[in-house]
């Protein structure tokens, strides 16, 4: 069995398994700290996974659990409707059964509480990170400032006050605007159907995160970072100082291992006494381009009843959400879809050539209790940065910088307390 060496030692040899954006924002931190970093990907080039699939929300606002109190309500009063923000599978494993209801308990009112707080650490020191970065590098990701959480009637605006205490507790920047004040502030509204109001979110709303993900890279090769594509990683082989990679018939030796492999994590980490609750949800995107550019949206929209996120992504907008339980296929189910393009339609009739729009789907790992794990695994020298759910890009820079900051042994800026892998050990 050959063994491959990455050279040029200037810290530590790191190598991180998974070129997604979680992946590719660990090995940024991580050369920034001056270690040697290689990414290693199963993939011809980053971002062509989940990150493909990626909804665009850049928001701090929109970074919270999907399993919100009344979420077991919720997934019952779905199974009957024609449109719903989630799917259930009649294939369901008993083990995703087990999942779910733990998934559901999470939404108890004080966990909700706890994983929103937790979520919002991440979220709001990736923005002050993504700032830094992106005045430093010049980039331009196709992003807009903004978004807004738009609500279809008096019952939700309701619901709102405890969010609303909670986004305050959490300094999350965000104000309430009545129907009017909303319409004024996104003008292509006005053809939009019931409103009652939003919450909204001034903070970096949306953008290209497979583009941003790509221009990381240009950035990582200019500070040496190497690549391999094209490589499947079929175990981690932690030994005594170092830790071996297996792809295909070859080893590749490292002092440290990234793990960010999304979906395929689970299966890398069993072996090494890591059994984590890590199931990959389902979810969908709808991409169309624009046709109307004086009525299509600047800020990206969240619809509040069917958690379906809106982005406009340069010519183009793009629809993410529903989370389909149980399917392992890549098939589009036809709910879905009628919900992808119902909410379209509600909010901007005419922006966009929905009825053309290209599906995507993928699978989203998530953990129950929606909340990442990031730092070291208990076995030597292996490290995660996985389950971001839904909320991925959100908090990736903010997850990767602290990941970085615990490798080199540094004090991580951010708070850790459910963050780490301790609380599944």
């Amino acid at each position: 069995m050959r063994t491959i060496v990455i050279q040029h030692q200037t810290q530590k040899q790191i190598v991180v398994i998974g070129g997604g954006v979680m992946g590719v924002c660990s090995a940024y931190f991580l050369a920034e700290a001056g270690h040697q970093v290689a990414v290693v990907e199963k993939r011809s080039n980053v971002a062509e996974q989940s990150t493909l699939g990626n909804s665009g929300i850049l928001s701090a606002g929109a970074a919270m659990p999907w399993s919100v109190p009344g979420m077991r309500k919720k997934i019952l009063a779905g199974m009957f409707n024609q449109e719903a923000p989630n799917v259930l599978n009649a294939r369901l494993s008993p083990s995703l059964w087990r999942w779910m209801r733990r998934w559901m308990a999470e939404s108890e009112i004080q966990r909700f509480r706890a994983h929103t707080h937790q979520m919002q650490r991440l979220a709001s020191y990736s923005q002050d990170l993504l700032e830094q970065i992106q005045q430093h590098f010049q980039l331009d990701f196709e992003q807009n400032p903004g978004l807004l959480r738009l609500f279809r009637n008096e019952a939700e605006l309701a619901a709102l006050a405890p969010v609303q205490e909670l986004l305050t507790e959490c300094g999350v920047v965000h104000r309430l605007l009545d129907e009017a004040a909303t319409r004024a502030l996104e003008p292509s509204l006005a053809s939009a159907g019931k409103l009652a109001g939003s919450l909204h979110f001034p903070d970096t709303g949306s953008g290209n995160c497979t583009l941003f993900t790509k221009q990381l890279k240009a950035i990582l090769q200019g500070l040496g970072v190497q690549f391999h594509f094209d490589s499947l990683v079929t175990a981690i082989d932690p030994h005594g100082a170092k830790v071996g990679l297996h792809i295909g018939g070859e080893v590749l030796h490292a002092d440290a291992v990234v793990c960010a492999a999304g979906s395929a994590s689970a299966q890398l980490l069993k072996p090494l006494g890591l059994r984590l609750p890590l199931h990959a949800i389902k979810t969908y995107t709808a991409t169309a381009s624009v046709k109307n550019y004086e009525v299509a949206p600047h800020m990206a929209a969240l619809d509040d009843k069917y958690q379906i996120t809106m982005a406009r992504i340069g010519d183009r907008m793009r629809l993410a959400g529903i989370a389909e339980f149980g399917a392992k296929d890549m098939a589009i189910d036809d709910k879905a879809l009628r919900t992808l393009l119902k909410v379209a339609h509600d909010w901007f009739p005419d922006a966009a050539n929905f009825n053309s729009a290209s599906f995507w789907c993928g699978h989203t790992p998530m953990l129950a209790d929606e909340v990442p794990l990031i730092g070291p695994t208990g076995a030597s020298n292996v490290f995660v940065n996985i389950a971001h759910g839904g909320s991925g890009w959100s908090m990736a820079l903010g997850a990767a910088k602290v990941l970085a900051d615990q490798i080199s042994g540094r004090a991580p800026e951010v708070d850790l307390d459910g963050l780490t892998v301790t609380r599944y050990r």
